[in-house]
């Protein structure tokens, strides 16, 4: 096996003898393995050791374990502990995740504070095998059945060639120690389900599986590469990239025989799920919006807008005089009349003399100010306006300005400005609806 190790580390990481590796070891048999492997083949590296205290003295006994085994074979040993338990819970966070969180932003610093060039981990070819099914089983696109990568930004994974029946008999045959993690012989996460009861009766089926499997791999890879291939055409034909947001032209968007399957491409790496809704929103009224975690998506007549939640769609709507409806981004009707009647958050009445056309509607941006109607000309920043009437990130983010010149002069559907208010000398009167 160390001979196949050493071809794989050849072809595919060609340079690693130069550089310096960060060795991340539990004290599990395959980080162990790993280690060995590192050494016979005159690797440079250090090893890093996370202690999560979730198994009371066995976590400090690992820890123990794997500092022993760097000190007998002089190896730079790192480690450090957490209380993943706390963070899990002030974070909200499966213990898995949170570890896993906690895991890499720890070998980030080392690797960034001790000059490595990559980190490497122990995966296998069945830790890939185990990822495909549980995506398979939580529905998932290509890109979650290609396996785990051999290499992603500054994590190589030097194992993933390799069974875990081939590292299990080079551990045996070569007298090697390791810890024992007493979780891996239960089935409470879904990974050890597939480990103890799918992956036997597949390779009962054929003995042969893990090859198959590997072919599967490489042919769900090429095939990927001719969905991404395929994908970047029909980008430069469909979308515009603007400087803080892309529009996808919905004309030439339903050309495509199957475009579904574009949006998905283009918008799941933006951390989009909605797929039934985004796939409407090709024919919903101007203004609809889906979100994801940090982007919004946004229909606009013959658009859709994709921007940052953080930065929101920076650009304006025009509204020219004389307009007696609008329907982008919201919908709005514009009438003049004789008297005012009750003002309500969907009802303004202003004084039209007071308007300097064309009016705009644009998001909120930092440092806007306003005079709220009913506080005697007093300014107050819409940001603190929105605190005070504990609006969410949401519906911050969904908040729209009817602006005259530099002048807000309605907070729609919240709050009119002072300036723009009926008085005695008003000659004209203005309503404006809110009818979305």
């Amino acid at each position: 096996m160390l001979l196949k190790f050493k071809k794989n580390i050849l072809e595919n990481f060609p340079s690693i003898t130069s550089q310096k590796i960060l060795l991340a070891v539990s004290g599990g048999i395959d980080s162990m393995i790993l280690a060995d492997l590192f050494l016979k083949s005159n690797i440079n590296f250090a090893v890093v050791h996370c202690n999560f205290k979730l198994r009371d003295a066995s976590s400090d006994l690992d820890q123990k374990f794997v500092e022993e085994y760097c000190n007998q074979n002089n190896i730079p040993f790192f480690t450090t502990s957490f209380d993943t338990s706390a963070f899990s819970k002030d974070f909200k966070l499966s213990t898995q995740v949170a570890a896993r969180k906690l895991r890499y932003n720890y070998f980030y610093e080392i690797l960034e504070k001790e000059n490595f060039d990559f980190i490497a981990t122990a995966h296998h070819l069945d830790d890939s095998i185990e990822t495909f099914f549980i995506n398979l089983s939580r529905g998932t696109g290509i890109d979650g059945l290609t396996g785990i990568p051999i290499q992603n930004n500054k994590i190589i994974r030097p194992l993933l060639h390799l069974s875990r029946k081939e590292i299990e008999n080079y551990a045996f045959e070569n007298t090697l120690a390791w810890r024992e993690d007493a979780s891996n012989a239960t089935d409470y996460y879904l990974r050890n389900k597939i480990r103890h009861h799918l992956t036997p009766i597949l390779r009962e089926i054929n003995p042969s599986f893990s090859e198959s499997f590997q072919q599967t791999l490489k042919n769900l890879k090429q095939t990927q590469s001719l969905v991404d291939d395929a994908s970047r055409m029909v980008y430069k034909k469909v979308v515009t990239d603007e400087l803080d947001y892309k529009k996808i032209n919905i004309t030439e968007l339903k050309k495509l025989p199957n475009f579904s399957a574009y949006l998905y491409q283009w918008l799941q790496p933006l951390g989009f799920t909605a797929w039934n809704d985004i796939y409407k929103l090709v024919e919903a009224k101007t203004g609809k919006q889906i979100f994801s975690e940090k982007y919004q998506l946004l229909i606009n007549r013959n658009f859709l807008i994709v921007a940052p939640k953080s930065k929101g769609i920076d650009f304006e709507f025009r509204i020219d005089k004389g307009i007696s409806e609008v329907n982008v981004p919201i919908n709005m009707l514009f009438c003049k009349v004789a008297k005012i009647y009750n003002t309500t958050n969907k009802t303004i009445f202003v004084d039209y003399e007071k308007l300097q056309f064309p009016l705009t509607l644009r998001r909120w941006k930092t440092g806007d100010i306003f005079q709220p109607l009913g506080m005697n000309g007093r300014s107050k920043k819409v940001s603190k306006f929105f605190k005070d009437e504990k609006l969410s990130i949401i519906e911050k983010e969904n908040a729209w300005l009817l602006c005259s010149g530099y002048e807000i002069v309605w907070i729609i559907g919240l709050r009119a400005d002072e300036r723009f208010k009926i008085s005695n000398i008003t000659k004209t009167i203005l309503q404006i609806d809110l009818t979305s």
